[in-house]
């Protein structure tokens, strides 16, 4: 057992935490352990051991609302449009499906089959909510408009040489991002009204599959992951309009599957095949903790980790707007719910693990917070079924 734990077990024993950084057992835990024989229960544990025993424990704050099975094979992934009223899914059967709330259930109202023709890997609501855009493994992406009152199909976007497997809309409404098996990243420029979509970038930066894109909040910054254990940052230089890698994040062992912004967009939370989430911060040029900051662009650090919550692979992971919740997805089948802790600080942040549940039959793929309701979350995974959760304890 790690010097960690075993100083953890000291803290059950004594009802008091001696930590000063990082801690796998909150304050929650320490007051809810009450049994004499889990001491002596955790000297014999490993770290993960100890992890899901104190789990085992905690009361549940996530609650299932509905349960839907109307896709074929797996489910890839979910997303919200961004009134909250209104989400899609899409997966290995080629469809995508959207659903809206009517009353106490979410109900389906559309399926969309005529864009690809093999699996749909990802998708994403523009942030006027009128149009959406789907990502292949066909090579393609699809963009469907709701301007007669359906979603139809108007652009098929091709340049991909192999799988898409990501696809996301700037803030601003001027940019669609996509990445691919074929390792690269491609920025389109949107006229009015998506009526075109032209080639502003194609940027071979990874060196191996690209798994992830992801927008800034707030700013026309980009952020992606791949199978070569890194992410980028790139934005456009307003000089040339030419768009650049500013910084590479190297931290993760193994492919990082997912990255998400918080609210302020900045800090990065990123989920990888290592089983850790990492928690990056940016420091701006003239930063007060005095970090170099090469080229006059901010750097951004790993200012945490968090291991030995996961099993196996974390395939997904969403940092809510309206709670600082953080999600993930993995594969084993679990949710989990991490929540910063009340003496966390900006460069030793301290995260920890509110409820850990058997979500699904099988691998869970993608996890996504409402953007309006707090606390409301949707999952998919390879059992074919979507969920949608509550989290009780906000």
């Amino acid at each position: 057992m790690c010097k960690l734990c075993m100083q953890h077990a000291a803290c059950l024993e004594n009802r008091k935490c001696m930590r000063k950084t990082s801690c796998i057992f909150n304050e929650t835990l320490h007051a809810q352990i009450e049994e004499p024989t889990l001491i002596i229960l955790i000297i014999n544990k490993s770290c993960s051991e100890i992890i899901n025993l104190i789990v085992s424990r905690m009361p549940q704050q996530l609650d299932v609302i509905q349960k839907l099975s109307a896709h074929r094979g797996k489910v890839w992934s979910v997303n919200w449009h961004p009134s909250g009223k209104v989400f899609a899914s899409c997966g290995e059967d080629k469809t995508i499906r959207i659903y809206n709330q009517e009353k106490d259930a979410w109900v389906m109202q559309a399926v969309l089959s005529d864009g690809h023709t093999r699996t749909i890997r990802d998708i994403a609501f523009s942030n006027c909510g009128m149009f959406l855009a789907s990502a292949s493994f066909d090579a393609t992406v699809s963009i469907w408009d709701k301007k007669a009152g359906t979603y139809e199909c108007n652009s098929t976007l091709e340049g991909h040489e192999n799988e898409v497997k990501s696809v996301a809309w700037s803030v601003s409404g001027q940019f669609l991002a996509t990445c691919s098996r074929d390792k690269s990243v491609w920025i389109w420029d949107i006229t009015a009204n998506c009526e075109e979509f032209d080639c502003a970038a194609v940027l071979n930066l990874h060196t191996q599959d690209v798994k992830k894109v992801v927008w800034h909040p707030l700013e026309d910054i980009l952020a992606s992951s791949s199978y070569d254990n890194t992410i980028k940052i790139y934005k456009e230089d307003p000089s040339d309009n030419d768009w650049t890698c500013t910084a590479t994040l190297t931290s993760h062992s193994s492919t990082v599957w997912g990255i998400t912004f918080d609210k302020t967009g900045k800090r990065i939370a990123s989920c990888s095949d290592d089983c850790t989430v990492k928690i990056w911060q940016q420091y701006e040029v003239g930063n007060a903790e005095g970090i170099s900051t090469p080229d006059n662009e901010p750097v951004w650090k790993c200012v945490c980790t968090l291991s030995g919550f996961h099993d196996r692979s974390i395939y997904d992971i969403s940092w809510c707007k309206l709670t600082g919740l953080i999600a993930t997805a993995c594969g084993d089948d679990h949710i989990r719910i991490f929540k910063e802790a009340d003496n966390s600080t900006k460069n030793e942040p301290i995260f920890d693990l509110e409820t850990k549940i058997l979500a699904h039959k099988q691998d869970v793929n993608a996890v996504k917070w409402n953007p309006v309701i707090p606390g409301l979350l949707l999952s998919t995974s390879d059992d074919g079924d979507i969920k949608i959760w509550k989290f009780n304890n906000l």
